[in-house]
This record gives C-alpha cells, sequence and structure tokens, in this order.
C-alpha cells in the first residue's frame, strides 16, 4: 500500500513566490540583449564594485554570473550548467513579429540556430597570469 506524503507546509502558501524567486537570473531574452558587442564590452569591463564577488571583474555573459577569480570563472566554462545554457543560447528568442505569425498574421519562418561559443578570457591582470602558469615557467619568466 503506497502513503500520501503528508503536506506540512499548507499554510505557508504566502511564501511560496518568494521560494521561486529567491535566487532568480536573467532569462534567455535579457542575456541575448547582453550578448550584443556594445553590452558585452560593458560588461566584461565593468568598474571594480566590492559588493560583488570578485570585485566584479569576473563575470560569465552567458549565464550572468560573478565569480572569485579568473580561475573559478575557466572552471565554470567546462560545467555542466554553463554548457546547457549555451545549448539555450543557440535558439534566437522570440520576437513581437514571430509572435503574430503564431498569431495568423503571416507565414512561419522556423526560428534561426546560431553557433554560441565561450567568452574569451583576456589577460587583464598580470597577477592572474602567474597564478595560471606551471612552476617552471614561473622560474624563467622571473629571472628575466
Amino acid at each position: 500500500m503506497v502513503y500520501k506524503r503528508k503536506k506540512y507546509h499548507r499554510g505557508d502558501t504566502h511564501l511560496k513566490k518568494g521560494w521561486k524567486t529567491k535566487r532568480r537570473g536573467k532569462d534567455l531574452d535579457e542575456i541575448d540583449e547582453d550578448l550584443k558587442d556594445e553590452n558585452a564590452k560593458k560588461l566584461l569591463h565593468q568598474k571594480i564594485d566590492l559588493d560583488r564577488p570578485g570585485a566584479a571583474q569576473h563575470y560569465c555573459l552567458h549565464c550572468a554570473r560573478y565569480f572569485i577569480d579568473r580561475r573559478a570563472l575557466q572552471d565554470h566554462f567546462t560545467t555542466k550548467v554553463h554548457k546547457r545554457r549555451l545549448k539555450a543560447l543557440e535558439l534566437e528568442p522570440y520576437s513581437v513579429e514571430e509572435s503574430e505569425r503564431a498569431a495568423g498574421k503571416g507565414s512561419y519562418v522556423e526560428p534561426r540556430k546560431r553557433k554560441i561559443i565561450t567568452q574569451p578570457i583576456e589577460d587583464s591582470n598580470p597577477l592572474d597570469s602567474d597564478l595560471d602558469m606551471s612552476p617552471a615557467a614561473k622560474v624563467t619568466k622571473m629571472d628575466k
């Protein structure tokens, strides 16, 4: 016999919206807006903000997340979460014209796929580049 699960939080309906939106990030259409060149440059080269992780210097455009250092950002690029986000961004977001075509005001056009690649990491901070080198390379660099 299967037992029914007891609902202990029956009266907490006023808290459900807070639970759903606690760690809400940007939607795909907002991220698509950030991927445009002028917005991407602003986000990748932000002023130092001590309230953000890593002083807002290590930002993933596709996931809209800040990271503590460059190494954490590089590790994030290999995660399943980041790869899923890249896959989701391949389809262009819906537009007003597309919604009108779906309502019957035009002919159907399939959404186009685009190739999304991970953002390049620039060597903006010389101290960070020393952290990623092998010990032998550090010695030769210091000797010069």
